[in-house]
């Protein structure tokens, strides 16, 4: 990633300068703006999306995570995807409405349910997108289960018949495609072209 000088924009006002915009990143092209980062700060730190843990953010790891979900939708554009169940939609939006609403955040106030329906749109396409183009490559074989099985058992102690399988198997699905995630946005990013705006101060 390269650092981009700071785009900002000012109009004239009683005299003085007056700040109303400024970009934080351009992504392929798309800019991404401070005021984009700032939300998406916000609806990580409540949590917004059904199922996602509260997640308190510096202003540059806002900005990445919303680089990465504008990756991934770029690339469903790209290919034609990007459809989305509409009761899947207006299920997702609904609860994301609910929990902003009860978020004690003073910054939940300020996004509007527009926004906050945009937002679970985006959650909604970014998971299916990674569940059809990573998770269903994922395979873990019976054969690694009972070998990560014995391995714990060596490890603490506790007889491999106590290990329960089907953990041990959600456990090595979640890291591998935890992993196969990584992997798809570390391809991605090395062919983007992202260019940053300084945050410091802001």
């Amino acid at each position: 990633m390269i650092p981009l000088s700071t785009g900002n924009a000012a109009e004239r006002g009683t005299g003085e300068y007056r700040l109303y915009e400024a970009t934080a990143a351009v992504v392929n092209g798309e800019v991404l703006f401070l005021s984009d980062v700032v939300r998406e700060r916000c609806l990580r730190g409540c949590g917004a999306f059904p199922g996602d843990e509260r997640a308190l953010l510096s202003l540059p790891e806002a900005r990445d995570r919303l680089i990465a979900d504008t990756l991934v939708r770029q690339e469903e554009e790209k290919l034609a995807l990007g459809t989305i169940d509409n009761a899947a939609l207006q299920e997702a939006a609904a609860g994301a409405l609910g929990i902003m609403r009860a978020c004690p955040s003073p910054c939940a106030r300020e996004v509007s349910d527009e926004q906050v329906r945009g937002y679970a749109a985006r959650r909604l396409l970014v998971r299916e997108f990674l569940r059809n183009r990573v998770s269903v490559f994922v395979d873990v074989s019976e054969e690694v289960v009972q070998r990560e099985i014995e391995h714990r058992a060596s490890r603490t102690g506790v007889p491999a018949g106590d290990i329960p399988a089907d953990v041990v198997r959600k456990e090595l699905f979640d890291e591998e495609t935890a992993r196969g995630v990584r992997n798809w946005f570390d391809r991605a990013t090395s062919k983007s072209t992202i260019l940053l705006s300084p945050l410091e101060g802001r």
